[in-house]
């Protein structure tokens, strides 16, 4: 029987076609621009389910949740990390995720779990405290204060940077910090002495840490600086020459320090929803929580995750971090920040 050379050639094709292994999927995660994650880490997850994964950093937590919303009809992306605890009615009420009761949910402290429907699920999180030079305070013989009331002492007078409220993520933590402990409208009592007090602000973190504090800088002005509990393990880690101990440390007093929860979320609409569905899990399990923490400074959720030696020793956890219901966040956010304004810029 004869095979005509056209027949020949499309058989021919058929069969290099179907022994061609299919191009990687793309799974694109939107994210705030203090996301890192090790490569070695989302290499395993691309190898592991043949897809390329894209990130795309998208401003600070504010600006990238902005950006979801508006974008939610045509969706920018099929994952959304970053959204806290700051913002997360918010992310909710605009409806911009998919529910998903992940498997590793299991794994996870019901503590972090704010949201029951399981759009938001949580992956990290840390604590906003303020951080002090221990050389600064020794050398003085000053003791280092312990609670917010005693940053209004005159002894502290001038020693203290904190970040605006309406441009910093750490600055509007802080402020939630003083009204989960004095309540609306004592707050604006508070910050009014602080204000009378000397204390100092910039309008974001690195300007705070790196200009203003005096340990990171070695000449700022102030020895107190509103950071995060994680930045003294960053310090002994980073540090060149290489230290014996932390320079710096964390005022941990009862509700000195605010707690922020990061979340992942499928975002609705995605066209990649099983593969989505796969990188959550693998957000939340352990490999992905173990490498966390010298990644990003932050904390895993997954109560399985073994923490690294320099977390260990350096990085502080308060034990009564203040907390504020997100949905009264929510509701008034921007009323908190104008009164703020006004009272500490009068």
């Amino acid at each position: 029987m004869k095979h005509s050379p056209f027949s020949l050639l499309t058989f021919s094709l058929l069969l290099l076609a179907a022994c061609t292994p299919a191009a990687p999927a793309t799974l694109t995660v939107m994210t705030h621009d203090s996301f890192a994650i090790s490569e070695d880490v989302i290499a395993a997850f691309e190898q592991a389910n043949r897809v390329d994964v894209v990130f795309l950093p998208s401003g600070d937590a504010g600006e990238a949740l902005n950006k979801a919303i508006l974008s939610k009809n045509a969706p920018l992306a099929d994952l959304f990390y970053g959204v806290d605890n700051t913002f997360l009615s918010r992310a909710l009420e605009e409806d911009i995720f998919e529910p998903y009761q992940s498997p590793l949910l299991a794994a996870i402290p019901d503590e972090f779990e704010l949201d029951p429907s399981h759009r938001a699920l949580p992956v990290d999180f840390g604590d906003v405290c303020i951080n002090y030079d221990k050389a600064w305070f020794a050398e003085r013989g000053l003791p280092v204060p312990a609670t917010l009331d005693d940053l209004l002492k005159p002894e502290y007078a001038g020693l203290l940077v904190v970040e605006n409220p309406a441009t910093s993520s750490p600055g509007l933590a802080f402020l939630l910090a003083t009204i989960a402990k004095y309540g609306d409208p004592g707050y604006l009592d508070f910050w009014a002495a602080l204000r009378d007090n000397g204390v100092t602000v910039v309008d974001g973190w690195n300007t705070a840490y790196y200009t203003n504090f005096s340990a990171s800088s070695g000449h700022g002005p102030q020895p107190l600086v509103v950071s995060y509990a994680s930045s003294p393990a960053a310090e002994f880690i980073f540090a060149d020459p290489p230290v014996e101990e932390s320079p710096t440390a964390s005022i941990l007093g009862p509700g000195a320090c605010y707690r922020q929860i990061e979340f992942v979320g499928i975002l609705s609409g995605t066209r990649n929803r099983a593969l989505a569905e796969k990188f959550v899990d693998y957000m939340l399990d352990v490999t992905f929580q173990e490498d966390i923490p010298l990644q990003m400074f932050v904390y895993p959720v997954n109560a399985s995750a073994t923490l690294p030696p320099e977390f260990v020793r350096w990085a502080q956890v308060p034990e009564q971090p203040a907390s504020l219901d997100p949905a009264l966040v929510a509701a008034h956010r921007d009323e908190w920040i104008a009164r703020w304004t006004e009272t500490v810029f009068p």
